[in-house]
């Protein structure tokens, strides 16, 4: 399917029951192209009124019962019917998303709209297989039944944003409850437009609300107003403690996924090839732009001159252009401001001495949008600010380190502890090093490779909480023990 520019982007309007409206105020933004540095479209600002009155729907939806207690089965079609919709609009949903997030269009279209749709799928599927539990006595019996928790709110971050949404919203719809969702106001398109699909699958108005509009209003109401019962965060780790603080005076459950400077460990005897390719990956797959990335590199010293070749060598290989483009492996980064922050960590780190194997600077060639060059400093030590605070951008730093308690004390020495990688073709030094690093995800010979029912989240200032699986519906559900005397 070719499809323009043109056909697919559209002003965005809040969704609030069922119905996309202007915001109470009338006041819009304007959501920019990275690409380009030039307007892709005018969004709703949603003001504290509107948010309120989007999270009133939700309540009245979630006590109305139209989907808190509708049959399990009834709900999970509806939302496997969302997941089919997502898939019929591939092509247009990973064209929105690119141009909205700047990222390339082979990575929109092979992963994430096709990611969005499984999430649905996954909890819409799974919701059928949660059990009570019971337990019998001689003269009680007692069971525990789970029931959706009420009205959650979804803040949803800029770089992987139709994904995460649906990673968060179908638990959360899954289990019963009723949603309100901010995306994030660099990158609200391709979030907007589940409200399309949401009616079009027949789910109940008031179920799913979606609004636009800046964190410090329209995010602070989604965190503190007490019909809130749950609250999903994904974002830095100082948003998250605001949020936190914002939750508690309405004593609301939270779950956090928030930064990481993640540790990707070489050792000697790993297949070199295979850890340079993966290394890569994890560092500039969506422009660096990922909490997961693999952003501290750290090499064993006895192959670390050779690493660091073969590296540099596979960096020069990556194609930084059109994100439009199918030759395109790395795009551009959301916004100026965010360029400007990316190249200032970058001169912070050769000023503390670390060395510039590549990159390091923005492609003017490319013309207005955001682009910068895939970037490698080396010899770096884990003390200075490049190794110890999340840049989130085309950023590499390389470590070397001797031994393996060395690299486990490195891994370790940071506030993070989100993710992190071995390479290493030694399985018992594998298994050790992995129960060791202080991570809530670790990867041994691979990147990035996900299971939904395993449990997801970061240790330390990475966040609070565990999704995925049962961990979701234990999240976004409340059990209630029943006693019964016999």
């Amino acid at each position: 399917m070719n499809l323009t520019k043109q056909q697919v982007i559209k002003d965005v309007k809040l969704f609030i029951n069922g119905e996309y409206r202007e915001a109470f105020s009338g006041k819009t933004f304007d959501t920019i192209d990275p690409a380009t540095n030039k307007k892709l479209a005018s969004v709703a600002e949603a003001s504290v009124e509107d948010t309120k009155y989007a999270i009133e729907v939700a309540q009245q939806t979630f006590e109305s019962g139209v989907w808190s207690e509708m049959p399990v089965s009834e709900r999970s079609k509806i939302l496997c019917k969302m997941s089919d919709l997502i898939m019929e609009r591939v092509d247009e949903l990973a064209l929105v998303e690119t141009l909205d997030v700047g990222k390339p269009i082979k990575e929109s279209r092979g992963f994430d709209i096709p990611r969005a749709a499984a999430n649905l799928r996954f909890f819409a599927e799974m919701a059928n297989y949660i059990h009570h539990e019971h337990y019998d006595q001689s003269k009680y019996m007692s069971y525990a039944k789970y029931a959706p928790a009420g009205v959650t709110s979804l803040i949803i971050p800029w770089n992987l944003p139709f994904m995460q949404m649906t990673w968060k919203a179908s638990a959360a719809m899954a289990a019963g409850n009723t949603v309100v969702v901010k995306p994030a106001s660099y990158t609200p398109l391709s979030a907007v437009m589940l409200g399309e699909i949401a009616n079009e699958a027949g789910l109940p108005p008031g179920v799913l609300n979606i609004i636009t509009g800046p964190g410090g209003t329209v995010g602070t109401a989604m965190t503190n107003h007490p019909s809130v019962r749950r609250i999903s965060f994904v974002g830095d780790s100082t948003t998250g403690k605001t949020v936190m603080q914002n939750a508690a005076s309405q004593l609301i459950p939270v779950s956090l996924e928030l930064g990481g400077k993640s540790a990707n460990i070489v050792f000697e005897d790993a297949d070199l090839d295979e850890a340079v390719a993966g290394s890569i990956e994890a560092i500039f797959r969506n422009q660096g732009e990922i909490c997961l990335a693999g952003s501290r590199l750290l090499v064993q010293e006895s192959i670390y001159d050779l690493f660091l070749e073969k590296f540099v060598a596979a960096v020069r290989n990556i194609k930084v252009g059109n994100p439009l483009s199918e030759e395109t492996d790395m795009g551009a980064l959301v916004s100026r401001s965010h360029l400007e922050t990316v190249d200032q960590y970058v001169q912070i780190g050769l000023s503390e001495g670390a060395k510039l194997a590549i990159g390091g600077k923005r492609i003017h060639e490319l013309g207005e949008g955001n682009f910068y060059e895939p970037t490698v400093l080396y010899d770096v030590d884990n003390k200075m600010r490049v190794a110890q605070e999340e840049i989130f951008g085309p950023v590499l730093v390389v470590i070397p380190f001797k031994t393996e308690e060395e690299a486990i004390r490195i891994a370790n020495d940071s506030i993070y502890g989100l993710a992190g990688v071995v390479w290493t073709n030694d399985l018992r030094r594998a298994h050790r090093v992995a129960a060791k690093v202080n991570s809530g995800l670790l990867w041994i010979n691979c990147w990035y490779y996900r299971d939904l029912r395993t449990p997801f989240g970061g240790a330390k200032a990475s966040g609070i909480g565990r999704e995925g699986g049962r961990h979701s519906f234990e999240f976004y559900t409340e059990a209630k023990t029943i006693t019964l005397k016999l």
